[in-house]
């Protein structure tokens, strides 16, 4: 059974004390590939560290988290599309919309988000799109580059069903991650509604670990508790759900 972790933060401070074990907790538990979507520019370094060492297994994302979209945000996104050639890099991410804690610079993350959705266009790249009480802004930007072949994955996706199809109406992929395992989520219902042709599979780790580790430091290696969630939901084997969304993100990120 393969699987890929789509959106991990492996080169975090969390992982500094076992990030080799870590890793190879993943490959045991049949996850061949993992993600890094990028934060900022202090994040780019660490991230292709983790690249370099575990080549093969690690792929990059770059972009500008939007929770880290201040008035300087062009500069910032400028330095860290200066340290290294596009064509490098899995895609664009993790980018998008987050009014969830602040919507002091809305506008400003608005603008940033439309930017880089530019520039994955213009680069053939997908995006990695992270969305928090922002649904509205997300699809309102999404709207003005229909038939521009972006594609994208909703990553860790929380949204009701009419959100999902809504997303799958316009290519887009879900993000299923640990939330999917929380009793009173709801996600399942949606999930169960849609299938498995359109999902990918995250742990957004060190965040959001699955049942039965909750509230614990998340990592790749529980992909396998988030796929058995999924094939309990489908009535599918473990083996077949690995199999569609290991493809499909194949597929979405050129692997």
């Amino acid at each position: 059974m393969h699987l890929i972790d789509t959106h991990s933060h492996l080169y975090l401070p969390e992982f500094d004390n076992d990030r080799d074990e870590s890793v190879k907790n993943a490959l045991s538990s049949g996850v061949s590939k993992i993600l890094l979507p990028n934060i900022d520019v202090n994040s780019v370094a660490p991230m292709m560290s983790a690249v370099s060492r575990f080549k093969g297994i690690c792929f990059p994302m770059t972009g500008l988290h939007p929770t880290s979209v201040k008035e300087d945000w062009k500069v910032r996104l400028e330095e860290i599309l200066s340290l290294h050639p596009l064509n490098q890099f899995a895609g664009i991410g993790e980018i998008g919309i987050d009014l969830y804690w602040d919507k002091t610079f809305i506008a400003e993350q608005i603008e940033a988000f439309r930017l880089q959705l530019t520039l994955a266009v213009e680069n053939d790249l997908p995006v990695a799109i992270h969305s928090r009480n922002a649904f509205p802004e997300i699809f309102s930007v999404l709207g003005e580059f229909k038939g521009k072949n972006l594609r994208g994955v909703l990553h860790s996706f929380s949204g009701d069903t009419e959100t999902a199809k809504r997303a799958l109406n316009m290519g887009f992929k879900l993000g299923i991650g640990g939330i999917v395992t929380f009793k009173n989520s709801g996600l399942d219902e949606v999930i169960r509604s849609i299938g498995p042709s359109d999902l990918i599979l995250e742990t957004d780790s060190p965040y959001l670990a699955p049942v039965p580790h909750r509230g614990k430091r998340n990592e790749s290696s529980y992909i396998c508790i988030i796929n058995r969630k999924l094939a309990d939901l489908f009535g599918m084997d473990p083996e077949e759900v690995a199999s569609i969304t290991t493809q499909n993100a194949t597929e979405l990120f050129n692997l």
